[in-house]
């Protein structure tokens, strides 16, 4: 019998399927919860929901579900570019931004070329360089704080994508923004540089990144409705460059990538304003809620400048037993135990024994 591992391409051995945090209906089957009372803290989205313009964008964009969507996202191009103050060409729109990664992936990755990464970043980073055969290089963060300087010192002939998250996930970390000129500046223009900035609206003193993008032609913003919009059930995102990068990436993008539903959504919770403030309010509050507890009770956590917050629980298998524990009272964590079992890469875990783990435990 012939197995098709066999047949698949050989890099795709080494990959695990990215585990997301666990859906609140699978809580409520195992738990015998009610779904309206689970808390779900595992994948940083937005508490308040959708805005409610949104939700009656889409409703009317459903009466029209029959029709192929927009493939260009003219009307939503044009709003964000009248919202950041850039040209209408150096916008693109994809099914959440981690499809603009997979556009970057796909217009400069081949086999033998490099990616360098914050050691504790996004899991999708590496894992789209193992798709396409490439090699990720994983540079040390010292506090869990990207080190942009040593990062670009990694830097080599091969490399061609550089990522910086800033806010990162799953750290809340972020970098100064003189950090992060200087660094931008130093690359090579052959590296393209890639600022994940899907926490950005969250920062109480976001960087001036737009001014990167229009001094440096090989630099791209990645954004997303996810977060501070709360529309992640959508998937849309997008990225902010120079036309010149932007008109490369619409190569390797499909067509009706962006369903009509999630563009007029996008399109209403952009113009509502007053709904992103109750956002951030509500998230800073909550914040500074948690770090004033973690503190009183003696725990380890890092202060973050995004809408989630990483903590030490304990040692001795105390990681999973809060996992559990919170999980019997509606509150959803991400489950250490699920991610080592699917070995997967570039997770920010507690291990068995409570500790702070990085990556597949041995």
């Amino acid at each position: 019998m012939i197995d098709l591992n066999d047949l698949a391409n050989p890099h795709l051995r080494g990959i695990a399927v990215y585990e997301p945090g666990k859906p609140i209906e699978d809580v409520a089957r195992e738990h015998g919860l009610d779904p309206d009372s689970i808390i779900k803290l595992a994948s940083n989205e937005n508490p308040l929901g959708p805005s409610p313009k949104a939700i009656e964008a889409m409703r009317r964009a459903v009466e029209k579900a029959q029709l192929y969507p927009d493939g260009n996202c003219y009307h939503l191009r044009h709003a964000l570019a009248r919202h950041l103050g850039v040209d209408f060409h150096e916008i693109i729109i994809g099914n959440g931004s981690n499809e603009i990664i997979e556009f970057l992936g796909h217009a400069f990755l081949g086999p033998d070329d490099e990616v360098i990464t914050a050691r504790h970043a996004f899991a999708i980073y590496p894992i789209m360089t193992m798709l396409l055969g490439a090699k990720t290089i994983e540079v040390p963060d010292p506090g869990f704080v990207h080190d942009l300087p040593a990062m670009a010192r990694a830097v080599t002939p091969k490399t061609k994508l550089f990522f910086i998250a800033n806010p990162n996930n799953p750290t809340g970390t972020a970098v100064t923004e003189q950090t992060l000129f200087d660094v931008v500046a130093s690359l090579p223009p052959r590296v393209i540089v890639v600022i994940d900035e899907a926490y950005y609206e969250f920062m109480p003193e976001p960087p001036r990144t737009l001014e990167l993008v229009r001094r440096h032609p090989n630099v791209i913003l990645m954004r997303t409705f996810s977060k501070i919009q709360g529309l992640a059930g959508l998937r849309i995102g997008y990225g902010i460059a120079q036309e010149s990068l932007i008109s490369i990436l619409h190569k390797t993008r499909q067509p009706f990538n962006v369903n009509s539903i999630a563009q007029a959504g996008a399109l209403a919770a952009l113009a509502d304003e007053n709904h992103q403030r109750k956002t951030r309010e509500v998230t800073w509050e909550g914040l500074q809620f948690l770090a004033e507890e973690f503190k009183k009770m003696g725990l380890e956590f890092v202060p973050s400048q995004a809408n989630f917050i990483m903590v030490k629980v304990g040692e001795d298998g105390a990681g999973y037993r809060v996992f559990r524990e919170l999980m019997k009272r509606g509150i959803i964590i991400r489950d250490p135990v699920a991610l080592e079992k699917a070995g997967q890469c570039r997770t920010l875990i507690f291990d068995k024994t409570g500790t702070l783990t990085y990556g597949k435990p041995e």
